[in-house]
């Protein structure tokens, strides 16, 4: 069994969902995936903007996507 190394943002994240877990009290999630995959995005976007003065390209090229992709999902999240 090989042992995978778990990042500070992977721990952080783990822990941030056993909290949210703990805080269902027992109920079931809906659409979890969206729900994290959502925040963290808008939450990556405006962080990696920022780093980039609001530069559109260079956030882009920081995130590995287009300017296309990137502006669709800055209007999406109402970050422009």
């Amino acid at each position: 069994m090989s042992v995978v190394a778990v990042t500070p943002l992977q721990e952080q994240v783990e822990s941030e969902l056993k909290k949210y877990f703990r805080t269902l009290n027992g109920e079931q999630p809906n659409e979890l995936h969206d729900l994290v995959v959502g925040q963290v995005e808008e939450v990556l976007f405006r962080v990696v903007l920022e780093q980039c003065n609001g530069n559109q390209s260079r956030a882009a090229g920081y995130l590995g996507i287009n300017r296309g992709t990137l502006r669709k999902k800055l209007l999406q999240y109402n970050l422009c």
